[in-house]
Formats: structure tokens, sequence, C-alpha cells
């Protein structure tokens, strides 16, 4: 009898819409060292219905835009509806070499590493299909009353500076 909770597929599992899906697979192989698990094509043969990867033996869920089933609950990519909201977060050993292999793969920087108020190396990247990805490797602990009043800061320079 199957378990109700297939192995590894415990937690949250993103479910990132990409089209073409394919590409989006082989551009996470070569910019996140995916692995590749299950692949369902849809009946068209040309778009991927469901595909499985992984990153870091954690699961990653994939499926092409399929605009003519949205009423029914399909997807859209962030191209399809102007952007995205959703940030797809890893804490990696090497922040600096993660963004960076992202960039060389073809990912667009968004914001350069740096060290942040919280205690991590962090920085941003939007991959060719539109979802965004941080990453970031803790550096040291940050006290929380002190995190407050280093973000409080922060924000001070970025208000002073024009709002970013």
């Amino acid at each position: 009898m199957p378990t109700p909770i297939p192995p590894g597929c415990d937690g949250l599992i993103p479910h990132l819409v990409c089209s073409p899906c394919t590409e989006a697979i082989e551009f996470y192989q070569r910019a996140f060292g995916a692995e590749s698990g299950c692949l369902l094509m849809a009946p068209d043969g040309q778009r991927v219905m469901h595909a499985q990867i992984s990153i870091d033996g954690k699961p990653l869920f994939l499926a092409d835009d399929f605009p003519e089933y949205c009423e029914a609950g399909g997807g859209r990519t962030p191209e399809a509806l102007g952007g995205t909201p959703v940030t797809v977060h890893r804490y990696v050993t090497d922040c600096d070499a993660a963004v960076q292999q992202a960039v060389d793969a073809g990912a667009t920087l968004k914001m350069p590493v740096n060290e942040m108020f919280w205690g991590d190396r962090y920085g941003m990247v939007i991959d060719p299909f539109g979802h965004s990805w941080s990453f970031a490797t803790h550096i040291r602990d940050v006290a929380p009353e002190d995190m407050q009043a280093a973000m409080m800061e922060a924000f001070q320079q970025a208000d002073a500076a024009g709002g970013k």
C-alpha cells in the first residue's frame, strides 16, 4: 500500500510554471546543479504537463504554461502575468559562487551579492523564465534587537538615497 506522502516529498514543494519547460529543466541543471526526475509530456507532445527535478536533494515541480486551462487551475508563467511576487530562496555554502553560476548559465543579476544586516551574504537573480531566486550564506549571528536596529538604519539610508 502506498504511503500518503511519497518519499522525499515531505514539506513545501515549489511548483514553477516555465515555458518552454524542457529548456527550464536544462537551465536549472546548469545553474543550480538540478537532477532530473519524472517527466510527463502533455497529449500535444510539445509541452510538459508535470516534471519533478531536485535541487540540493529537495523536489521542485515544473510545468509548461497552459493558458487554455487557467480557469481549471492551470498556472501561468511570470512573463504572462507581468512578473512574479515570489522568490525561491536557497542557503548555499558560497553565495558568490552560486550567484555567478546562475548568471553564467543565463540568469539576470537582480541584486549583487553583499553582506546584509541580518548576517548573511545575499544576492538575487531572475532566471530566463522570469522566476526570482535568492541565495544566501550565513556568515554571522545577529541578535534580534541588533537586527532590528540595523534594519532601521538600512531603511533610513535607502530613503535618504532616494528609496532604493
